[in-house]
This record gives structure tokens, sequence and C-alpha cells, in this order.
């Protein structure tokens, strides 16, 4: 299973972007998927998960009101809206692919990883 982020860079305060997610090499609709961040110097952090319908959702506290994840199935893509962009935002974001159908908030509970997509938001 491969997975590509893609969609970051450097935006203001305030500003927006979207982030993708494409997946190949597994039956994206069946699983979970999550959008995590990690900014230097600190863990990883879980921002948004989505079950394998889309139909569940779950944010961090830190993003609830200012992102929206969804899912795609028929293009096997997943995506992260970013609203009102903070520059406590920043951070490398990551997209993965659960092993369950449900939504996941623990990072164990995810098989694949994509290689990550660099957030940058300045004041």
């Amino acid at each position: 299973v491969q997975l590509q982020a893609s969609g970051g860079g450097l935006v203001q305060a305030g500003g927006s972007l979207r982030l993708s997610c494409l997946a190949s090499g597994r039956t994206f609709s069946n699983y979970g998927l999550g959008w995590f961040r990690q900014a230097p110097g600190k863990e990883r952090e879980l921002v948004a998960t989505i079950n394998f319908s889309g139909e569940l959702t779950y944010y961090a506290d830190s993003v609830k009101g200012r992102f929206t994840i969804s899912r795609d199935n028929a293009k096997s893509t997943a995506y992260l809206q970013m609203n009102n962009l903070k520059p406590e935002d920043t951070a490398v974001y990551y997209c993965a692919l659960a092993a369950f159908r449900t939504y996941v908030l623990n990072p164990t509970g995810y098989n694949y990883w994509g290689q990550g997509t660099q957030v940058t938001v300045s004041s």
C-alpha cells in the first residue's frame, strides 16, 4: 500500500489549505483513515480521523470547527480541509490507513503511512 499526501505549503494566518491523500495498492474503502501532524520537537499527534464509509469522524480539540476530514472512496482519496489556519498548525502532516473499518485514535492502529507534507503558517 502506498499513500501519497500532497497540498501542503506556506500560508498566512487565517488562510486555508486542502491536503489530499491518494491511496494505491489496497481496498481503500474498507479501512478508516487518519491525518496526523508532527511539529519540530513534538510528538506526532492525531488531527482527525474518519471511518471507512466517511459517516463518522473525530477531531482533535485544537482543530475542531476549523478542519474537515472527508474521503472519496471512488477516487481512493482522502482530504483534510484546513480553514482559519494558525501558526501553531505548522507541522508536517501525514495521512495513515487504519487496520480497521472504524476511525482510530491511536497511532498504533494504523498500518500504512504516507510520506508527509509540510504546512507552514506565518503570523
